[in-house]
């Protein structure tokens, strides 16, 4: 038989031809089958239930490796929810002894605003840099006692960087200037985490209007996969950055940075050929 799911010709829409395999038939039924026990057994799961699963224990030995499949996937979604389930539980309570002042033991300074409230352990365990300060070594500045200053961050800025300590997310409204801030601070006290997250979020949003400050910020935070990503986005709307009036300041304080623009250009422009 020609079955329309598994032989060569499968991608041909052949009507009234149409007609599948015996292991397919047998196949699809075990999907159904699957599903439609699968809510069944999930609410007879707390009480103990023994049930068997009856669609799938009906099908013959042909569809095994589908059941196993299908009992495998079934693994991997439970495990998924239980591993959101818990980084839901451990989030939640971090963020809720933060913003309710739960046993705060150090007060961060920013460059402007009031100090904000948080843990030494936190800070310490998320960052190797805050872990060297908080602890005196001579390498890093002096203990920091009940303290810490961060002069080159904002109140903005610092509440963000605090949040994702705790959190380990970005607020979806963060903007753009902030994820500057975060992904050098990210880059200074050695958060990769951090990094990877801002990294993404400016990557995805990169585009004509803002690639010389994305530019700028990568080279900043010696954010390659940044770089690589504004660099094209660079080439893809050359016209349109090099002939704009940003551009000509952002000229005067990036030398290096145009050096490179213009070998990506020159790199992406396609020459004549040179006749003999």
């Amino acid at each position: 038989m020609d079955c329309c799911v598994c032989s060569p010709m499968a991608s041909m829409y052949r009507l009234p031809r149409n007609s599948i395999c015996a292991a397919c038939y047998e196949g699809a039924k075990a999907i159904i089958a699957f599903f439609n026990d699968d809510d069944d057994e999930q609410g007879d799961a707390d009480q103990g239930s023994v049930k068997s699963r009856r669609g799938l224990a009906k099908l013959n030995s042909t569809t095994k490796g589908l059941r196993d499949a299908w009992e495998e996937v079934k693994r991997m979604r439970y495990r998924e929810e239980d591993a959101k389930q818990r980084a839901s539980f451990l989030q939640e309570g971090f963020a809720a002894a933060w913003k309710d002042g739960i046993h705060t033991d150090i007060a961060v300074r920013p460059g402007t605003g009031p100090p904000i409230k948080a843990h030494m352990a936190i800070l310490a365990a998320r960052s190797e840099v805050f872990r060297h300060i908080l602890a005196g070594d001579d390498d890093c500045k002096a203990p920091a006692g009940d303290s810490l200053s961060l002069p080159e961050l904002t109140h903005d800025e610092l509440s963000h960087l605090l949040a994702f300590l705790y959190t380990g997310s970005l607020a979806t409204c963060t903007e753009e200037r902030h994820l500057h801030a975060l992904l050098v601070a990210g880059d200074k006290y050695d958060v990769p985490f951090l990094r990877r997250a801002c990294e993404a979020r400016l990557a995805a949003g990169v585009e004509a209007g803002n690639v010389l400050r994305t530019l700028e910020v990568a080279e900043l935070s010696s954010s390659a996969a940044l770089m690589e990503r504004a660099m094209e986005t660079v080439v893809e709307h050359a016209e349109k950055v090099v002939f704009s009036p940003e551009y000509e300041e952002f000229a005067v304080r990036n030398a290096a940075l145009c050096v490179q623009i213009t070998r990506a250009l020159l790199a992406n422009k396609t020459f004549p050929a040179k006749t003999p």
